[in-house]
């Protein structure tokens, strides 16, 4: 199992969401973030004054997939939010060991995948 975890823009959210939706990757985890990299701060100007912000807002996206979908949630999440500007953001992959279903107590990648029967709505 691989965890995805992508630092994006904001607006490149919906796009890579309703991607994966359609693909079939129902379960993702977003958090907002702030965060400073290449593309550094920027100066705002307020009442003739200049504020400089270093942090700039991203979203973190964070999800489980089996090894072998890790590169279709790279492709999606590239797909919509590259424009080739500083500032795009970035993309890790993390080995995961285990997982487990806290509901049910199952183990391994089965908990990946939704319950037969259990309707994943959009």
């Amino acid at each position: 199992m691989k965890m995805v975890v992508a630092y994006i823009r904001h607006e490149a959210f919906d796009p890579i969401r309703e991607d994966l939706l359609e693909k079939g990757f129902p379960s993702l985890s977003i958090t907002e973030v702030k965060g400073s990299g290449r593309q550094k701060g920027i100066t705002e100007h307020y009442r003739g004054s200049s504020i400089a912000i270093h942090l700039r807002p991203k979203l973190k996206l964070e999800c489980v997939v089996e090894d072998d979908d890790a590169r279709t949630i790279v492709d999606v999440i590239l797909k919509h939010a590259r424009t080739g500007s500083v500032g795009d953001g970035k993309i890790f992959l993390l080995p995961v060991e285990d997982a487990v279903r806290i509901r049910t107590g199952e183990w391994g990648e089965e908990v990946l995948q939704a319950h037969p029967g259990v309707e994943v709505s959009a």
